[in-house]
C-alpha cells in the first residue's frame, strides 16, 4: 500500500449518507423545539358585556309615570283655576295636566284646578276666579304656584294664607295672554313656561299625592260612569280599551281640548264630599259660596284600567295627603298616568254601567 492510499478517505454508500442526513435533521428539529417555548397565537377573550349605564327616566311625582327626561323638571307644581262653564269650552291645556280637580261651585256648575309639573303646554285657560275648595287643593301640592283671576275678598284672604305662590292675574296682568276669538270673561290665558320663568328660583318638585302601580286591586269591570253635577255639567266617562283611557263627554257632547283632542285620563277618582252653603255671596245673582269639607272623608271610587274599585278616602287635616283604602282597609294605588279627581257632593249619586265582558285590571 502506497503512502497516498494509506490516507485516502473511504467511500460512503449513498443510501447510508441519506440516513445520516435525515438523522441529523431530526436531531436539529428536536433541539430547536426543546430549546425554546412553543409559540401559540392566543385568541383574544371576548370583551365581557358591560353593564348598561343608561339610567331609567325617573317618575313624575304627580303621575307616577316616567318623566321622559333624565330628571324630573326642577320646578314647583303649577295650579291653574280654569273655567268649566259651557261658554268657556273648549279649554286649553287640560290633556297635558298631571292632575285635574273638578269642584262644585255656585249654581250647580263646576270649575277646575288643572295642575302641571312634568308637562308644559303652550297655553292654559280660560283662567277664572278662586273659590273656597281651592284652599284644600293648594295645601296638597307642596307650595305650588296658584294662578287665578281675583276672587271675593274672603276667598282672596284665605288663598293668601295658604302655602303657595299667589299669582293673582287681577293685580298683575303681565302674564295674561288674550288669544284671538275669545271674549271676556273667557279670554284670560297663561303660558306655563312664562309663569315658571317668573318663579325660576324655586327648583323643588312637589311631593307625590298618591301611590301608583301597574297592577291594581280587584274591581268591577265597567264601561262608563255618569256624574250628574248639574244639567250644564253632567259628566260621562267612557272606558276606551283601545287607548286604555277614560274619555270624557259632557251632556251629549264630546269634551275636547282646544286642539280638538277628546279629553281623557288614566284615572278617574270620585271622592264623595260633604258640601254646605257658605256665608258669602259669590255673584250678582245672590248665589252663595259653596264650601267643601275637605277633611270629612267618605266613600270613593277609583276608575282605572276599565274597572271600578270602591273604598273610602280620608284626610284628617289639610297638611295630610289623601288616603285611599278598599273595603278591607288595604291601600289603593292609581294607574301611572294622568288623573281627574271629581269632588262630588254627597247629594249627587254617580251611576255606573257594568261592562258586558270581563276586562282585566
Amino acid at each position: 500500500m502506497t503512502f497516498l492510499e494509506k490516507f485516502k478517505r473511504p467511500k460512503i454508500a449513498l443510501p447510508a449518507l441519506g440516513v445520516v442526513v435525515v438523522l441529523i435533521g431530526a436531531l436539529l428539529a428536536l433541539f430547536l423545539h426543546s430549546g425554546s417555548p412553543r409559540q401559540v397565537t392566543k385568541q383574544s377573550d371576548p370583551t365581557p358585556a358591560q353593564p348598561s349605564t343608561t339610567i331609567p327616566n325617573p317618575n313624575c311625582p304627580l303621575t307616577g309615570a316616567p318623566a321622559g327626561t333624565p330628571q324630573v323638571p326642577q320646578r314647583p307644581a303649577l295650579a291653574v283655576k280654569v273655567d268649566n262653564y259651557p261658554a268657556a269650552r273648549p279649554q286649553s291645556g287640560l290633556n297635558s295636566a298631571d292632575i285635574v280637580f273638578e269642584e262644585p261651585v255656585e249654581g250647580g256648575i263646576t270649575r277646575l284646578v288643572a295642575v302641571y309639573q312634568c308637562q308644559q303646554p303652550s297655553l292654559v285657560g280660560p283662567v277664572r276666579s278662586a273659590r273656597e275648595p281651592d284652599v284644600a287643593i293648594i295645601d296638597l301640592l307642596s307650595k305650588p304656584i296658584f294662578v287665578h283671576v281675583g276672587g271675593i275678598p274672603p276667598i282672596e284672604a284665605m288663598v293668601k294664607n295658604t302655602n303657595s305662590y299667589d299669582e293673582d292675574l287681577f293685580y298683575d296682568g303681565s302674564l295674561v295672554i288674550n288669544p284671538p276669538g275669545r271674549q271676556a270673561p273667557y279670554d284670560s290665558y297663561i303660558s306655563p313656561k312664562q309663569v315658571w320663568s317668573k318663579y325660576s328660583y324655586d327648583t323643588t318638585p312637589p311631593n307625590p299625592l298618591f301611590s301608583y302601580s301597574t297592577t291594581s286591586s280587584n274591581g268591577t269591570p265597567i264601561s262608563r260612569a255618569y256624574i250628574p253635577f248639574s244639567p250644564t255639567n253632567d259628566n260621562t266617562w267612557v272606558w276606551n280599551p283601545f287607548a286604555s283611557l277614560w274619555d270624557l263627554s259632557i251632556g251629549n257632547t264630546v269634551a275636547s281640548d282646544n286642539n280638538g283632542t277628546q279629553i281623557s285620563t288614566n284615572n278617574v277618582l270620585i271622592l264623595t264630599v260633604q258640601t254646605f252653603q257658605g256665608p258669602w255671596v259669590e255673584n250678582s245673582l245672590g248665589a252663595h259660596e259653596v264650601e267643601v269639607n275637605a277633611t270629612s272623608g267618605g266613600p270613593m271610587q277609583l276608575l282605572r284600567n276599565g274597572v271600578d274599585i270602591q273604598g273610602n278616602w280620608s284626610r284628617p287635616q289639610y297638611s295630610d295627603p289623601i288616603s285611599l283604602t278598599d273595603s278591607a282597609g288595604n291601600a289603593i294605588s292609581l294607574s301611572p298616568g294622568r288623573t281627574w279627581i271629581e269632588l262630588v257632593p254627597s247629594q249627587v249619586t254617580p251611576s255606573i254601567t257594568q261592562a258586558n265582558t270581563t276586562m282585566q285590571p
